[in-house]
């Protein structure tokens, strides 16, 4: 995906939100990757300067996260010992690694509002693997209207607040189509 990214002219900036590095005020837009967040919840609920920088940059400019990157951006993210930790509260959800689930498959996200992903109606190929959970899921405007690699419908994904979006569900490619 970052190769792709390149060849179409984006220059990826990196900053390290568990050494407590804010997104640069240079750029565009910010995406928060999968990971481990329940791994480290400790180490980013006590990182101010992310979590402050991170809340300056989204009340200007996208803020994106999708499945650890999602976690963060919600409330809450309870860790595998059941212990909660804050997040950034840039979109109102709250997760869980110690209620575990597989959630798997590909997936086909359509968009509900216009985003840096394209306009509103857009279809995102992706896929999801996850062991987290919703233990709440806020009440923040959905992202996209999720369906399997069967076409069955799973429902409402993620959350979107002002320039912040996120998902659990990680988009690989825009469907075969028309472009926006």
């Amino acid at each position: 995906m970052l190769a792709g990214w390149r060849h179409a002219g984006v220059e990826i900036v990196t900053f390290s939100p568990l050494s407590d590095e804010a997104p640069p005020e240079d750029c565009d837009a910010c995406w928060l990757p999968g990971g481990y967040p329940e791994l480290h919840a400790g180490a980013l609920a006590g990182a101010r300067h992310f979590r402050d920088g991170l809340r300056r940059f989204a009340a200007t400019r996208p803020v994106h996260g999708e499945c650890g990157g999602y976690m963060v951006l919600g409330e809450g993210l309870e860790d595998a010992e059941g212990v909660r930790h804050e997040m950034t509260s840039l979109l109102s959800h709250a997760t869980s690694f110690a209620q575990r689930k597989l959630h798997l498959g590909y997936r086909e996200a359509r968009l509900r509002a216009d985003s840096p992903f394209g306009a509103s109606g857009r279809t995102i190929r992706g896929h999801e693997f996850h062991y987290a959970s919703l233990i709440s899921g806020g009440a923040d405007e959905g992202f996209a209207e999720l369906a399997d690699a069967e076409g069955r419908p799973l429902g409402t994904a993620g959350g979107r607040r002002g320039h912040v979006t996120g998902t659990f569900f990680h988009a690989i490619a825009a469907a075969p189509g028309p472009l926006d």
